[in-house]
């Protein structure tokens, strides 16, 4: 071999053989598998920030609505859906005397956006209750408890302890153990309507719906997110009702 053919061998780069690509490969699945589940669990955490936020908002406007309307909550009684406008997903809004309405509307004068009604967990359990239009519901990710319509809140006492609202797939709760989550005493069920064997079963896992650990039909392993009449947000890790006292619904002593 001259000096030329040596010199030129030293600079001619080898490429991978199989196996290094093959070995390669099978690192990058590794790692995809290790960091696949982390990414996920980080961007359920950030949806279930954005959905506290967004009830935290309705909060502070129903705290402004409270203060304009001596202290007592709008009248919800006929809003009993989802829906917020007239016209689809635009045009002027419903009002309160709408049935098809959700109750967002006798507050939208203090939240000015219904997209603070929104939480992004929320989508996936829009396209199963309203598949005609799952985009027109996409804004109506909380439930108002029926205790808390057209009620005066002086009359309340603890109001750190009486829920407003909180994550379900219900726009208005008003039917105690069946769609809330306290129970009708030790060792029964909360959410009867919604539990195995009940007329909304297929929707239970959308109301436990953050940080699910458990894809079992009825075991979610996940938590939900509450309002309460101060205007502060908590959540609550899935539960049959036994940690959940009536009175948080009724405002009963």
């Amino acid at each position: 071999m001259t000096d030329f053919e040596a010199r030129l061998n030293r600079h001619i780069k080898k490429g991978f053989t199989l196996i290094e690509l093959l070995v390669v490969i099978a690192i990058i699945a590794i790692l995809m598998g290790v960091l696949m589940p982390a990414l996920s669990k980080a961007k359920e955490r950030a949806r279930e920030t954005v959905c506290r936020t967004h009830l935290k908002s309705v909060g502070l406007a129903l705290t402004m609505y409270l203060q304009d309307n001596d202290y007592r909550t709008a009248d919800c009684s006929t809003t009993n859906r989802f829906l917020w406008y007239k016209n689809g997903n635009s045009g002027p809004f419903r009002g309160t005397d709408d049935g098809d309405a959700y109750w967002g509307v006798a507050y939208i004068d203090y939240i000015k956006n219904p997209k603070a009604f929104g939480c992004p967990s929320f989508g996936k359990v829009a396209e199963l209750i309203y598949t005609q239009d799952p985009e027109a519901i996409k804004t109506s990710a909380f439930c108002l408890n029926s205790n808390a319509n057209n009620k005066k809140v002086t009359d309340i006492k603890h109001h750190a302890e009486f829920i407003v609202s909180h994550d379900h797939i219900e726009p208005k709760i008003e039917q105690g153990s069946y769609d809330m989550f306290h129970n009708d005493g030790p060792g029964t069920m909360n959410l009867t309507h919604y539990r195995e064997g009940g007329g909304r079963s297929d929707f239970y896992p959308g109301i436990f719906r953050h940080n699910i650990r458990s894809r079992q039909p009825f075991k979610t392993g996940g938590r939900a997110n509450m309002l309460w009449l101060d205007a502060h947000v908590s959540s609550l890790e899935e539960t049959t009702g036994d940690d959940v006292p009536e009175r948080w619904y009724t405002g009963h002593k």
